[in-house]
C-alpha cells in the first residue's frame, strides 16, 4: 500500500492530500490543533497532532510506514525540524520511503529586478525566512543523493484557490489595488501545487522545480478582473509608497521576478491553470471562490 505522509497538512497540503487520495494512496497529515485534526480526518487524512519539535510515536510510527512524505513546514530560525541536532536520522525514521518533496518558495531567487529566472539561477533571499529555506531544500537535497532517493524541491509561487483568492477579497471588501511600477509576481492555483506533486512522485523525479502559472504579472491586474468578474467596480489605486503595508508584506514587494516553469512542463507536467484569468473564471463560474 502506498501512503503518504504530510508534515503541515495547511492549504497546500491538503490539495496535495487530495490528489494523492484520488490516485489511491492512503494518506496522512500533521497539524498542530484538534480543531484542525477534525477537519482533516473529515477530508479522509488521518490526522496526527504534531508541534514541529517532538516527534510522538504516533507520528514514528507514521513515518515508518510511508512510501511518500511531503514536508510543508517552514523551518524557522532553529532549521527544518526533521534535521535539528537530535532528531533521529532520516534513512532510520523513513525505512519505507520512496519519494519526498519539499515545499519551499519563489522567494529564494530574491529580487531580479524583472528578469525572468529558472532553476538554475542564482539565489539572493533577501527575507531571513527565505535564506532559512535556502538551508532546508539543502538539507532534503543532500538527503536525497546520500540516500539514493529522489526528492523535488517544489518552489512555489503565490498561492491561491478556493477560500482564498482575490474573488473573495472583492466579495469581503478587502482588495486593494497596490500600484508599484513595473511590478510583477507568478502565482499557483492550489490543486495544481497538488496535481504537480503527484506527477513527480508518479515519475520518482528529483531536484529543483519551479511550480508556478505561465503569466507573471501586475498584481493589480488580478483584482481588476475578479472585479470583473463579479460585476463590481473596480477598487480604486493605491500607491505602494503610500501604502499601510506589514514589514513582511513590504518586504515581499522589494522582489520582482519572472518565474519560468519550462522545466516541469519539459518532464511531461499539464498546469490546469496556467493563468489568473483562466483560474478566477472557473472559481467563479463553479462558486468555489467562497471556498
Amino acid at each position: 500500500m502506498t501512503h503518504l505522509l504530510i508534515l503541515g497538512a495547511g492549504f497546500s497540503g491538503k490539495a496535495i492530500a487530495d490528489a494523492f487520495r484520488a490516485a489511491g494512496f492512503t494518506v496522512a497529515g500533521t497539524t498542530r490543533s484538534a480543531e484542525k485534526a477534525e477537519g482533516l480526518a473529515a477530508r479522509g487524512i488521518e490526522p496526527i497532532l504534531y508541534d514541529g519539535e517532538t516527534v510522538s510515536g504516533t507520528l514514528a510510527t507514521a513515518m515508518a510506514r510511508a512510501t511518500h512524505l511531503v514536508q510543508s513546514i517552514a523551518p524557522g530560525k532553529a532549521g527544518d525540524p526533521l534535521f535539528r541536532p537530535g532528531a533521529r536520522p532520516l534513512a532510520e525514521a523513513l525505512p519505507a520511503l520512496e519519494w519526498a518533496g519539499y515545499l519551499s518558495t519563489v522567494g529564494v531567487y530574491g529580487d531580479h529586478k524583472g528578469a525572468w529566472v529558472d532553476e538554475d539561477a542564482p539565489l539572493h533571499p533577501v527575507s531571513a525566512r527565505s535564506v532559512e529555506r535556502v538551508e532546508a531544500e539543502n538539507r532534503w537535497l543532500d538527503f536525497g543523493a546520500t540516500a539514493g532517493l529522489p526528492v523535488a524541491v517544489l518552489r512555489l509561487s503565490g498561492i491561491y484557490g478556493p477560500g482564498r483568492n482575490a474573488l473573495r477579497n472583492i466579495a469581503e471588501g478587502t482588495a486593494r489595488r497596490l500600484i508599484k511600477k513595473d511590478q510583477v509576481f507568478n502565482r499557483i492555483r492550489v490543486e495544481d501545487i497538488g496535481a504537480a506533486a503527484l506527477f513527480l512522485a508518479g515519475k520518482r523525479l528529483g531536484g529543483v522545480f519551479n511550480v508556478t502559472d505561465d503569466e507573471p504579472g501586475p498584481p493589480q491586474d488580478v483584482v481588476a478582473e475578479a472585479a470583473r468578474l463579479m460585476g463590481v467596480p473596480v477598487p480604486p489605486d493605491i500607491p505602494f509608497e503610500t501604502a499601510e503595508l506589514t514589514p513582511m508584506a513590504r518586504s515581499f514587494w522589494g522582489e520582482n521576478k519572472r518565474v519560468s516553469n519550462a522545466r516541469i512542463k519539459a518532464a511531461g507536467f499539464a498546469f490546469r491553470f496556467p493563468d489568473y484569468r483562466q483560474s478566477l473564471a472557473e472559481l467563479h463560474a463553479s462558486g468555489r471562490w467562497r471556498g
